[in-house]
């Protein structure tokens, strides 16, 4: 008998028709990578995109959604994010129970996806059980691309010890923030090495290393240089060992070339970049994640000594952006909202204000079709095989239903609440206000 009603469940179809198969009629449809937009309907099967046009004719059941002539495009992607920092004060993320942050990410992540970001990498942060409550379903939220602790040389810019932590023996205890996989201090290539093969095995799908100082780090001055050459060699080749990519931390010209030399693939920030460097990152192929860090209302809250560095990477980052388009660098977008809940919810008026170096369709662009390709430098270790960040078959069905033309009026994306009337994660509805 046993027998029998395994075969029976052998047969049975992986889904219904009429439970998993969804049509978006009437919409003009922004694909990721054309200026124009193009009358259309969008058939959704099995959380993928199965077909883009006109003329569709879809199986017996199909819901069918009415876009009733509104946009629609691909769900945004925020390219460096700290979901479970992003909207806590830093005296909370160093003190505060770990019940209590792990709380507050998975609030902030459903709020992130109703601000029409379905997919983000998170560039360092203990964020591995809240992608898998996510990908159950236990909570709403964006697919999560986890780089797991940030990794860092003593007195780097992911060293979060006090000072008297600093100064111990070798068997010295983890520090709080090295326990809740905020960060992790390594040092020599030995070390350097087993952290990477740590937070690979714990489910990073990508690595992050400091190459050189922060504004928001208690020790290190921007100029300071971190790691070497060997430090990078091993933490490359043992992410390249299990299919995956080095992205770090960098804003000045010699950390971007120690890094970019020895093989890492995406630099993060960069805004003190000089014009040599900057060719040498075209010429490897090396992405550029860049973010609109200027002096301004959205810009993360700081004071004293941090406060002058924050000052001193807003002055360049219109250069920055200068360069990236001169050598046509490979650019990528993100926050990197930190321990602040306004910045969080400026989420999309932070990639509004792109508009100051990039037309709306090149901002809108780089958010949706340039950013997936980044996320797919993951390789073996992507968790959503598949495209991103388009609408064409075969592609995830992370969707925005727009009320107007972003492509006109990108600013409709400051009020996700109004302006994003229906929002679609993996072909299922998860927001609807027509």
């Amino acid at each position: 008998m046993l027998k029998s009603l395994a075969l029976a469940l052998s047969i049975l179809p992986l889904f219904s028709v009429a439970q998993d198969s969804l049509l978006i009629a009437n919409v003009r449809i922004f694909n990721g990578t054309s200026p124009e937009l193009r009358d259309g309907n969008v058939l959704v099967v099995g959380g993928r995109i199965a077909q883009v046009g006109t003329g569709i004719v879809p199986a017996k059941g199909t819901v069918v959604l009415d876009g009733g002539g509104r946009t629609l495009m691909p769900g945004l992607i925020d390219a460096h994010t700290h979901i479970t920092l992003a909207a806590i004060p830093m005296t909370a993320a160093m003190t505060a129970p770990s019940s209590y942050l792990h709380l507050a990410s998975a609030r902030e992540a459903e709020a992130t996806l109703m601000r029409g970001f379905t997919t983000i990498r998170e560039a360092g942060g203990p964020s591995l059980g809240l992608k898998m409550a996510i990908d159950q379903g236990l909570y709403k939220g964006p697919r999560i691309y986890p780089t797991g602790a940030m990794i860092s040389q003593t007195g780097g810019h992911g060293d979060f010890r006090l000072p008297h932590e600093i100064v111990g023996a070798c068997c010295s205890p983890l520090s709080l923030t090295e326990k809740e996989g905020m960060a992790m201090v390594a040092d020599g290539p030995d070390e350097v090495r087993r952290r990477v093969r740590e937070q690979l095995a714990l489910g990073a799908t990508q690595i992050k290393l400091m190459a050189g100082g922060g504004v928001s780090s208690m020790y290190d001055p921007l100029d300071v240089t971190q790691y070497g050459p060997e430090e990078f060699r091993v933490a490359v080749e043992a992410a390249e060992n299990w299919g995956t990519y080095v992205m770090v931390h960098a804003y000045t010209p010699r950390a971007i070339r120690f890094a970019v030399e020895n093989g890492v693939k995406c630099i993060e920030h960069g805004q003190l970049a000089d014009e040599e460097v900057v060719k040498l990152m075209a010429a490897k192929g090396v992405w550029w994640s860049l973010q609109p860090f200027l002096d301004d209302e959205y810009a993360n809250p700081k004071a004293g000594e941090s406060r002058k560095k924050q000052l001193e990477v807003a002055e360049g980052t219109d250069r920055a952006y200068a360069l990236a388009k001169k050598h046509k660098v490979r650019t990528a977008w993100g926050t990197d909202v930190l321990h602040s809940t306004g910045g969080a919810v400026n989420q999309g008026a932070q990639l509004a204000k792109m508009t100051r170096w990039y037309t709306p369709f090149e901002v809108l662009k780089m958010a949706t079709a340039d950013n997936g390709e980044l996320l797919k430098l993951s390789g073996a270790r992507d968790p959503y095989p598949g495209r991103l960040g388009v609408i064409e078959p075969g592609a995830w069905a992370d969707l925005l239903l727009v009320q107007g033309d972003p492509l006109k009026d990108i600013d409709l994306l400051k009020d996700p609440a109004a302006n994003l009337i229906v929002i679609i994660k993996g072909g299922k509805v998860v927001k609807d206000i027509r």
